[in-house]
């Protein structure tokens, strides 16, 4: 089936986006890419076979319990899309389209979608990408999962797989630029200075990547407003995809447990490492409307 007016969900990562698609692939008409394409991503149309087995009764619901069935960030697809794609040193753009990738990612990504969920939701996090894919899908729709950065910086600094431990030489954000090595060697190379300066790269990325779309298809959304009212926030998000918002959807939402978990940077970090972070992140936090005390 044609891929119409796919959605994207993207984000620095770490950002809320997670439950955010899961929460998104209750809607029966979205088609979405699971952990079996990572598996077998050689064998797309089994993709494709298990858009059809969610709707099945009975059987649907088990299949949403499995692992290898949620909704996954596809990277193994979409590297056999487009080579290159899951772990640029910079930001894709329409640029590094080329007629091949184009007629490939369409063959590829057709499979995915039924006549009953014909729309397809895929979610990409770190660099944009979006310039990339729209010169691929004109008609695409971009979501933007925002979240406070210091809470972004802290869930990195959680987790054992975050290329920063390697230093900005083995990263996959590019070189540092004079002023962001300045202010990493200010603060004695701290990691926390270094996460901080990952979002603040992300971010100018996103501005940057926004501009090149109209503001009909591109959507922000902030984390916090997402706990805070989920039910108004995914009424808009319908409504800007050109889904309708049903009854089966709005009872779905009420069943995903959506908490705000900002404040625990608070409790993580000393006083000293939310100074960095503050230090470092500021104008950018500002720039979002995030308070800083």
């Amino acid at each position: 089936m044609e891929v119409k007016q796919p959605i994207f969900i993207v984000g620095t990562g770490r950002c809320g986006s997670t439950i955010f698609q899961q929460v998104m692939c209750e809607h029966p008409n979205l088609a979405w890419l699971s952990a079996l394409g990572d598996l077998t991503p050689g064998k797309y149309a089994w993709n494709g076979r298990l858009m059809k087995a969610v709707d099945w009764p009975l059987v649907g619901s088990v299949l949403r319990r499995q692992k290898p069935f949620r909704p996954w960030e596809p990277y193994r697809i979409l590297e056999h899309c487009a080579p290159g794609f899951a772990e640029p040193c910079r930001d894709l753009t329409a640029m590094d389209v080329t007629e091949p990738v184009k007629k490939r990612t369409h063959q590829i990504l057709s499979m995915i979608p039924t006549t009953k969920r014909n729309r397809l939701l895929v979610k990409i996090t770190g660099w944009p990408r979006i310039g990339f894919l729209q010169e691929v899908f004109p008609d695409a729709k971009f979501i933007h999962i925002l979240r406070d950065g210091r809470a972004v910086v802290n869930s990195l600094l959680n987790v054992n797989w975050w290329s920063g431990w390697r230093g900005p030489q083995n990263w996959r954000w590019g070189d540092l630029t004079p002023a962001q090595q300045e202010k990493w060697e200010q603060h004695q190379r701290s990691f926390v200075a270094l996460a901080a300066i990952e979002w603040n790269i992300l971010m100018d990325a996103m501005e940057t990547a926004k501009q090149q779309v109209s503001s009909e298809s591109f959507l922000e959304i902030k984390y916090e407003q997402l706990c805070a009212d989920p039910m108004g926030c995914f009424q808009e998000i319908t409504s800007f995809c050109d889904l309708d918002f049903t009854d089966s959807f709005a009872n779905a939402i009420q069943k995903h447990s959506l908490r705000n978990s900002n404040t625990k940077w608070q409790k993580d970090l000393t006083v000293a490492q939310q100074a960095i972070l503050h230090d470092v992140m500021g104008p950018y936090l500002t720039r979002y409307g995030y308070d800083i005390p």
